[in-house]
């Protein structure tokens, strides 16, 4: 598996789970899409979906509550299940942070 991958998969798990990250920019913009697609295959249900996002999520836990919590949260949503907030360059390079939160 490719680092970049690994991070990405860490970082989708991550915002699933706690439901709000600070990342950079960048980062931010990839992780959007990996996790909002995670959100729509909770929504699908059934057993291929829920393999399918076992397959990327890292944690079991968090897969659950996916399918269980996030799914009924955002049933009537069609779309669009993330939030991106700019706060500024990180001290040490400049990079441009962001926090990245699923929307109520």
């Amino acid at each position: 598996m490719s680092h970049r991958r690994a991070l990405y998969r860490n970082l989708v798990t991550d915002l699933l789970n706690y439901e709000k990250i600070v990342t950079t920019e960048a980062k931010a913009k990839e992780v959007r899409g990996l996790s909002e697609k995670m959100i729509t295959l909770g929504k699908e249900g059934g057993l291929h979906a829920f393999r399918q996002a076992l397959a990327f999520i890292m944690d079991k836990v968090v897969a659950d509550k996916v399918f269980s919590e996030l799914a009924s949260r955002y049933a009537e949503r069609p779309g669009g299940y993330t939030r991106i907030i700019k706060l500024g360059p990180r001290l040490g390079d400049s990079a441009p942070m962001v926090q990245l939160s699923l929307v109520e």
